[in-house]
């Protein structure tokens, strides 16, 4: 710093055949030509050290070389100013102004700082192993107190800025002793933000959601893709986004499939005759999902569940380590089955009762003009 502001107080005493404005420019110009030349330079030694035998450490140099610029533009501004020839008003301005940067680049060197150490603790956690709840636990409570506190980190650094500045500080004194209707306004002003702010940060703690949670809202099945400050993004199944205000999943009923555990069960309607063979039914079932890849081998029954007028309705229950494979499970053990039932009973497939089954089955054959009422009767009936 010495010998910059040497150099810098040696070009003012040779250019003092200039005019002071001329001077003082050359000077601020020279000094940030000369921040930047030091901070290129700084890059590309730890560029030439680090890149390879730290990747880890170069990285995080390099998401701080904005921080890092500014921070030497305000130092060289801060050597440059006293030294040039400027006016004293002048000079209290750029005195200001650099105080106020100063208190910008603490406020953001805080938020860095932040989310730097953020990064560095959900690198232990994988989001895309099988078995990712702690994961995605870890993650959705890091990113949502990130946003917390980046929306706080803002609001505290803009505030001391200006309350450096007197006429703001004196307006805001006078604002908070008068406050009366005016704060009540900004409060209803300010509320759906401030609900979603509360919002986040009761989700962050509690967790009702977490990233790629599978949900079921507004009707549409999808997965938690992205939790911000003041909403949240849903993918749904077809790759649409559905976007929902935080408050929505503290304020409104949801269903979340991956709550506690990814694991499913999947269940599987089949609607057969009342001749279907109900227990060899079950065990070509059974033997379906076992032979599935997407079975987790914990969970499997078959049961009717319900006598219609025409049919039973059986139930089958699976289970599979995700939601998505549990889908798979249900669309393999559907396709497979009919197709076995098809081709191995096909007496069982639902039917309705007519006259042609009625003598099928023994029962007394009624009179010509009978059997021709019915007919009349139940022309285009499936028999």
């Amino acid at each position: 710093m010495e010998s910059l502001t040497s150099g810098l107080a040696s070009i003012r005493n040779g250019l003092d055949w200039l005019p002071d404005p001329v001077v003082s420019v050359l000077i601020i110009l020279l000094a940030t030509a000369v921040a930047l030349l030091l901070h290129r330079s700084l890059r590309l030694l730890a560029r030439r050290t680090l890149s390879r035998r730290y990747p880890t450490v170069f990285s995080f140099i390099t998401q701080m070389r904005g921080l890092s610029r500014l921070a030497l533009l305000i130092v060289a501004m801060s050597i440059a100013v006293p030294v040039a020839p400027i006016e004293p008003y002048t000079q209290i301005l750029l005195a200001h102004i650099l105080s106020m940067a100063i208190i910008a680049l603490a406020g953001w060197a805080l938020a860095m700082g932040i989310h730097l150490g953020a990064t560095v603790y959900l690198r232990r956690f994988s989001l895309d192993s099988e078995d990712n709840l702690l994961a995605r636990k870890h993650y959705t409570q890091v990113r949502v107190l990130l946003r917390a506190a980046d929306v706080l980190l803002i609001l505290i650094t803009v505030g001391a800025m200006l309350m450096t500045v007197p006429s703001v500080r004196q307006y805001g004194i006078s604002l908070l002793t008068s406050a009366g209707v005016a704060g009540i306004v900004a409060g209803l002003a300010a509320r759906p933000v401030l609900s979603n702010l509360f919002a986040g940060v009761q989700i962050a703690m509690t967790q009702p959601i977490r990233i790629e949670d599978s949900v079921l809202v507004e009707g549409e099945f999808g997965n938690i893709e992205e939790i911000t400050s003041t909403y949240v993004v849903v993918r749904l199944w077809d790759l649409r986004r559905m976007i929902l205000p935080l408050s929505y999943f503290i304020e409104k009923p949801f269903q979340n499939w991956t709550r506690e555990t990814t694991t499913l069960i999947g269940s599987v309607f089949v609607h057969v005759d009342y001749r279907a063979p109900v227990a060899t039914i079950r065990a070509q079932a059974e033997a379906i999902v076992k032979a599935s890849a997407n079975w987790d081998g914990r969970v499997f029954s078959l049961a009717v569940t319900e006598l219609e007028k025409d049919a039973m309705q059986l139930r089958i229950l699976a289970s599979a380590r995700t939601s998505g494979q549990t889908f798979d499970l249900r669309c393999e053990v559907r396709e497979k089955l009919i197709e076995w039932v098809q081709r191995e009973h096909p007496e069982a497939l639902p039917r309705t009762r007519s006259l042609a089954q009625a003598q099928d089955s023994g029962e007394k054959a009624p009179s010509a003009h009978r059997v021709a009422a019915d007919s009349e009767d139940t022309a285009g009936t499936d028999t």
